[in-house]
This record gives C-alpha cells, structure tokens and sequence, in this order.
C-alpha cells in the first residue's frame, strides 16, 4: 500500500515525466525554454493547475456526468489558471509578460486535461494530489533542465530572478542557434534521445 502510494508520487519524476516520456506539453516545453527561469515559472504555474484540479475532479468525480465530463473538467481547469494567472499579474509581473500567452493556454495542455480524464477521475483524492504532484515538478524538472542546457549553450549565462548568473567565462563565443526555436527542436531531440538510452539500460 505504501509502496503503491510512493509509486504515485515517483511515477511523473522519471517513469512518466511529460515531455521525455510521455512526450506531452510540447508546445511550452519548446516555447519558454530559451531561459531558466521561464521554465521554472512555467513549471511551477503548471504544477499548482495541476493539483489543484486533480484534487477538485477527484472530489466531484462522482457528481459529473459522465456525457459532460470533459466539458467540467475545462472549467475547473480554467478556473486554477484564471487565479494563476492573476497572482502572476500582481506579484511576478514581468514573469507574466515573458510567458505570455502560455500562461492562458494552460488550459489545453493535455497534461493537465489527461491527468483529470485518466486518473483524477479514476481515483480518491490523496492519490490524485500525489499524481498531480508528482506530474508538475517532473514537468518542471524538464522544462528547467532543457532550459539550462538551450541558455548554457546559447548565452553563456543562467538567468534566475531577472539575474544573469555568468557560468562560462568572457572569451565563451555563445552558440546562439539555440536560443533560437529551431535550437529548442535540436535540444529537446538530443535529451529525448539522451532519457531513452539511459532508460534503456
């Protein structure tokens, strides 16, 4: 029992994490990567809809009908994105402006939408907190990593809290190509590739 209950939380931090594995959420996994602090805060805004709406649709699974059951699910979606959003908007601002339009677009990411189809709907709360959980910071992990590596290469720097943090020296010539959005296709294909060696062996 226990073990299973771990399982849930572990599953989204390798077994399952989204873009490397279940190679879901493309579309902000390329978009926002070209800093490490645009994957951070996509990762985290992600995360909060996540659970939030794992847990309410795990709550109200046995209310919904079953013939308008993605239809609720939209809304309880929206509405977590609808509160990340407009905590952005007061207190990370100009993190919002850098997200953009991705921020509202949480609302069709089929990470969020399949985990309440497939498994919140399916099962109690606890379980589906911990699979929301789970699923969000291995969401983050990857949108961080694939991040790093695109603003490694293309810039020389780490940008965390609006602070370029200058890991090579001054005579590294960036790679800009990658942080470009072709860079960010080349990225994602050399760790997709990299996950499925090491998952291999």
């Amino acid at each position: 029992m226990a073990r299973s209950i771990v399982q849930e939380f572990t599953k989204g931090l390798w077994d399952e994490v989204p873009p490397f594995r279940l190679v879901l959420g493309l579309c902000p996994v390329l978009a926002v990567t070209k800093s490490v602090e645009n994957g951070i805060g996509m990762g985290v805004a992600t995360t909060f809809v996540l659970v939030c709406s794992n847990v309410l649709v795990s709550m109200l699974r046995k209310v919904i009908p079953a013939k308008v059951r993605i239809a609720c699910f939209i809304i309880i979606i929206a509405t977590f994105v609808t509160v990340v959003e407009l905590v952005m908007q007061a207190f990370a601002y100009p993190l919002f402006l850098k997200l953009g339009i991705f921020i509202p677009l949480i609302v069709v990411n089929c990470i969020v939408l399949g985990r309440s189809e497939a498994f919140a709907s399916k099962n109690g709360m606890f379980r589906s907190l911990l699979d929301g959980l789970g699923i969000g910071i291995g969401f983050t992990l990857s949108l961080s990593a694939l991040a790093a590596v695109r603003e490694l290469l293309g810039t020389g720097d780490l940008t965390i809290w609006e602070k370029p943090i200058q890991v090579f020296g001054p005579s590294y010539q960036p790679f800009s190509f990658m942080v470009e959005a072709p860079g960010a296709f080349v990225a994602l294909g050399l760790m997709l590739c990299l996950m499925n060696l090491v998952g291999k062996k």
